[in-house]
């Protein structure tokens, strides 16, 4: 994080600290106007109705594919209700790991600047939606799912050696990728109120962490080496790969009664939940490809394998998904 910063020559820095200090101030007014407690602004007590699913039906993993047609529209619906289950629990990891990671890219700036002081008003925002996200899962009566051994070590190898690129490029990574997957849900009466609420209350705060980290990683991409350019992009094409195999967790497949195995083989080769995970990050590849975080074959390489960016020739049928 420190090199990221020295590299900037002594005649760009009080323009970039500038910048810095203008985007934090519009960002904490913002956060001043547009900020909610769950506890007290969300009906924990409202039963869920049972004609209402959790996630669309266009959203979940097996749409379309050979498993889905056998299912019936019951265990659709509970199959609906452990996949919100594990992507709120993953949204917790997701935010456990970014708050740690921007506790670490503050190192090193002034404790009187805005710039931190909006940083700490975003962990203080993702404190409030990981209490929310554990409420929610509560309420499901779900299993707490999570990621396995492996994607464990790796986040945790990754929030250890990232820079502060690659904090700011991961953190836009998980939001990004959620949001487009929320934006989809947060407006659809088919979806249960109480789920659309918690949904709603996030997609705002994570409007400004979003700006946030698009606006500082444009910067800190700017002024990296070649040799620090390409360590973002490796970190952040692993963390794609994480992402992707932690989003939805093998074992919500069993507890609706369907072998584990085949769910996940089905969901990665259907079509139509590959074109949504494009169209969810195709704004947030073309950023990445624009500021360099993805450019060279090894970090493209990590993307293709992750599923969430098309390979060479793939059509992303945009349109179909964004219809949800």
């Amino acid at each position: 994080m420190h090199a990221q910063r020295n590299t900037t020559s002594h005649r760009n820095r009080p323009v970039l600290e500038r910048d810095r200090e203008t985007t934090a101030r519009r960002l904490l007014v913002a956060s001043a106007r547009h900020s909610s407690d769950p506890d007290t602004e969300l009906d924990w007590t409202a039963p869920f109705e049972d004609s209402k699913w959790y996630v669309a039906p266009e959203l979940i993993s097996l749409y379309k594919t050979p498993l889905w047609e056998r299912m019936s529209e019951e265990q659709r619906m509970e199959l609906s209700r452990h996949e919100r289950a594990s992507i709120t629990c993953s949204g917790i990891w997701f935010e456990q790991i970014l708050m740690h990671l921007l506790l670490r890219h503050l190192d090193g700036f002034p404790c009187t600047s805005d710039h931190v002081r909006y940083a700490y008003t975003e962990i203080a925002d993702e404190c409030r939606h990981s209490m929310m996200f554990g409420r929610l899962v509560r309420k499901l009566e779900t299993p707490v799912y999570g990621a396995g051994p492996r994607d464990r070590a790796q986040g945790w190898l990754l929030k250890t050696l990232a820079t502060s690129p690659a904090a700011l490029a991961a953190a836009l990574l998980v939001e990004e990728l959620l949001d487009w997957l929320e934006r989809k849900t947060a407006e659809d009466e088919r979806v249960q109120p109480l789920v659309r609420n918690v949904i709603r209350i996030h997609i705002i705060e994570e409007a400004r962490h979003v700006r946030y980290a698009r606006e500082e990683l444009r910067r800190q991409m700017r002024q990296a080496t070649a040799a620090e350019r390409a360590y973002v992009q490796f970190l952040t094409g692993q963390m794609a790969r994480v992402v992707a195999r932690t989003l939805i967790s093998p074992s919500v497949y069993n507890a609706v009664g369907l072998d584990p195995r085949t769910a996940v083989k089905e969901a990665r080769r259907c079509p139509h939940r590959q074109d949504v995970l494009h169209s969810a990050m195709k704004r947030l590849i073309t950023f990445f490809e624009e500021v360099g975080v993805i450019h060279n074959p090894a970090a493209r390489s990590l993307w293709y394998s992750s599923g969430l960016m098309p390979r060479p020739g793939a059509r992303v049928k945009v349109g179909s998904s964004a219809a949800l």
